[in-house]
């Protein structure tokens, strides 16, 4: 079975933040290879969580280690491995 990645879900993301800005953030403790901001379908404005795709698992669990309860833009991330 071919892996798809490493995936974190990402809450209490800023409404205003971008993906550029997550994945920069996020690729502080490893790398980055996706990053996709969750938006209302009817409104299409971002829904304030996301998920950031590492390349390994060993990023994808630092981020949750280093980053979760971490301010971002005035915000507290929660961040935890997304289940699949």
């Amino acid at each position: 079975m071919a892996s798809q990645g490493f995936s974190v879900y990402v809450g209490n993301a800023p409404y205003q933040t971008s993906e550029d800005e997550i994945g920069s953030f996020f690729s502080n403790v490893g790398h980055v290879t996706n990053v996709r901001i969750v938006c209302d379908r009817e409104t299409g404005r971002p829904r304030g969580f996301a998920f950031v795709e590492f390349a390994d698992e060993a990023g994808a669990q630092r981020a949750v280690n280093e980053l979760n309860g971490a301010d971002f833009n005035g915000r507290q991330l929660r961040v935890n491995l997304a289940s699949r």
